[in-house]
């Protein structure tokens, strides 16, 4: 792939703080769907945004541009690295979920990977209680922020197999998006007891098979494409459009009153001073799911028994905020290569059913749906009944239908090739289990109480653990299997072929991550049902105070989250006229 220099773009711009303390929008958090909003929002000449970050410009920083650089920004100023609670159900470690620090969020350090929900997905965000929230009416708005870059313009493709439907893409939209995967494990796939099909293009609402995915790569430029290059460094130049850096958002403020009227946003300017930048028409919180609940309730929205251990006075009774926290958990298994691969090579993708996951998969949908009531009823408990045992069963009856009924994958696994190894990631993708974030300290500096209760349900082991046996079933396989050697982890001395869940049990929990997907601590839905925002995303008691980041999304998506928050951004800011 030729490397052009990056001198050949725009200068990295430098934001200082302005004169400026009044503005029609301000917005907290320049990630995935802060800079999307800012950007569309400054379309309006007659209209003035400032965005607040708390990290810098990361435009020539090569763990970020490296396309190949993934992991590289862990642990670096750029990663908030929030640690969990010591996880109970999970062997009582600790866990580190990675957030992007900087202009262009969590999108500077993800693995690029853009992948939608399942279309059926999307359908039960409207079932919930969103009404117009559905697949029709979300696929304009994932088109729209789309730059797809045609695989055929390209001659490292040829040959690739790469394919992809033109009416599931948008090809003017500012983000760029390359799609540059080959197909090698097909004919394995197809050889399984269960057929894993290909699917041309999982991006089109049915993600089942084995795919090929597109990723925000700048092809001929051969960096990340990252929220800041397509949402902000092209347009910085606007003089309505502000972004402060190194600024950070410590609470909302409030008009006097007993309406819930946003005066503005406190901060912390990069020289220490405190001072309050005032806000005419919204403020918008996009900060992601692990920082915009704590700032509702550092701004005195949340849980009143919360609040009031760290003095915050209630300024809306919404004791949601900050519930139903959903993660995935990130597991691998490695494998010795009879081939050596030079360069990392490309990674491949599956997603199976629970049809094709589960041997039994008609005994396993049966069992779960009789251990539902129990299942409402632990997380109701463990959260002291918050979020009600009813509510929670419909929520996991939707879930169980899209499982079970619709069909949407119940796994993620992919397949790395690099050096002389295979190495293998694998989740599942729709977990039962939920936890919370809330804040420890009126401070807005200090951590919070991160607790997703990862592995809580036993579905979500069950899950895990046969995704793993999925993984050794295709290295069994051949023509895969020619290609392959030895398991070297966890191997069969650890794991015996043929264990049982307990058998796998050990090396799960000690061994897995989280898959930085937090989502759902500001939920949109009802309020009676636990809703903190209401279908427009505007939080509940407030008059003009929305909240547009992973934290409304009502249920895990099987896709990689990234894509589904631009659409989120993108319909928001058209849909509701803010």
């Amino acid at each position: 792939m030729r490397l052009i220099g990056l001198a050949l773009l725009p200068l990295a711009v430098a934001v200082p703080h302005t004169s400026h303390s009044t503005y029609d929008y301000i917005i907290v958090g320049s990630g995935t769907s802060g800079l999307v909003v800012a950007n569309r929002l400054s379309e309006q000449k007659n209209t003035t945004v400032l965005v607040i970050e708390a990290g810098g410009s990361v435009y020539n920083n090569p763990n970020v541009t490296d396309t190949l650089g993934y992991g590289k920004a862990f642990d670096t100023d750029i990663d908030w690295a929030y640690k969990t609670t010591d996880q109970e159900y999970a062997s009582g470690t600790q866990q580190t979920v990675r957030a992007g620090k900087a202009l262009g969020g969590t999108s500077t350090i993800n693995g690029m990977v853009y992948l939608r929900a399942q279309a059926a997905q999307i359908d039960a965000w409207e079932t919930v209680g969103n009404k117009g929230w559905n697949w029709k009416n979300m696929l304009p708005y994932f088109k729209k922020s789309e730059q797809f870059q045609d695989p055929a313009q390209y001659p490292f493709l040829d040959g690739s197999g790469v394919a992809f439907d033109p009416a599931y893409h948008g090809f003017t939209g500012p983000l760029k998006l390359n799609d540059g995967l080959a197909q090698k494990l097909n004919a394995t796939y197809q050889k399984l007891e269960v057929p894993v099909q290909y699917n041309p293009d999982p991006n089109g609402g049915d993600m089942v098979g084995y795919s090929l995915f597109p990723m925000t790569v700048h092809s001929e430029l051969n960096i990340r494409e990252d929220a800041a290059r397509a949402f902000y460094y092209p347009y910085h130049n606007r003089t309505n459009l502000h972004v402060w850096l190194h600024t950070h958002a410590n609470k909302i403020t409030w008009k006097d009153g007993h309406n819930a009227v946003a005066s503005g946003v406190e901060v912390t300017l990069s020289n220490g001073t405190t001072t309050v930048v005032k806000a005419t028409r919204e403020v918008i919180l996009a900060t992601g799911a692990l920082k915009s609940p704590v700032l509702l309730e550092l701004s005195g929205v949340g849980n009143p028994d919360i609040l009031s251990k760290y003095k915050i006075t209630t300024k809306i009774n919404l004791p949601t905020v900050g519930e139903n926290l959903q993660d995935q958990m990130n597991n691998g298994l490695q494998f010795d290569s009879k081939t050596s691969y030079y360069n990392k090579s490309a990674d491949y993708v599956s997603y199976p059913s629970a049809a094709q996951l589960f041997p039994n998969s008609t005994a396993v949908g049966a069992e779960l749906l009789r251990k539902l009531p129990a299942y409402a009823a632990q997380v109701a408990s463990a959260n002291g009944n918050i979020t009600k045992a009813r509510d929670l069963y419909h929520f996991f009856k939707i879930q169980w239908n899209l499982i079970f009924k619709y069909g949407i994958p119940v796994a993620e696994i992919l397949l790395e090739p690099s050096g002389t190894m295979y190495d293998t990631e694998y989740w599942g993708s729709v977990p039962f289990s939920r936890g919370s974030i809330h804040l420890s300290s009126a401070d807005p500096t200090a951590a919070a109480v991160i607790d997703p209760k990862y592995f809580m349900l036993d579905f979500d082991l069950h899950a895990q653990v046969q995704a793993a046996r999925f993984i050794r079933e295709v290295f069994k396989t051949k023509p895969f299997a020619d290609m392959a050697g030895a398991e070297t982890s966890p191997g069969l001395s650890t794991v015996a072929a043929g264990a049982n869940d307990e058998g796998w049990a050990d090396f799960i929990k000690d061994n897995f991550r989280s898959n930085f997907h937090p989502i759902s601590t500001v939920a949109m839905m009802p309020k009676e049902i636990g809703g903190v925002v209401d279908s427009s995303l505007k939080v509940y008691g407030t008059s003009n105070v929305r909240v547009v980041d992973a934290s409304v999304l009502p249920f895990q998506v099987c896709g990689h989250l990234q894509s589904t928050v631009y659409a989120v951004a993108e319909l928001k800011r058209e849909g509701s006229g803010y």
